[in-house]
């Protein structure tokens, strides 16, 4: 099982990973990423709703994308 799937999220931007008890501060474009992560959404559908919801190029949301998925793989939460 992905362990994203079992990190609890508020619409603040909290996360905690129940397996490690470690809980973590997101912004809300890092939620955006987390909560398209847990739908199962292919990473195409997460940068075109960053590019609609923060009025961004789609540059910058791949970049964000990116950048925020290699953040969690050394968390290890991915």
């Amino acid at each position: 099982m992905n362990r994203i799937s079992q990190i609890a999220i508020n619409d603040e931007g909290f996360l905690f990973d129940p397996l490690t008890g470690e809980s973590f501060t997101v912004n809300q474009t890092g939620l955006e990423i987390i909560k398209g992560l847990k739908e199962s959404k292919s990473e195409e559908e997460i940068i075109e709703s960053l590019t609609e919801n923060f009025e961004i190029d789609e540059e910058t949301a791949k970049r964000d994308f990116t950048d925020f998925i290699e953040k969690l793989r050394s968390y290890k939460i991915l």
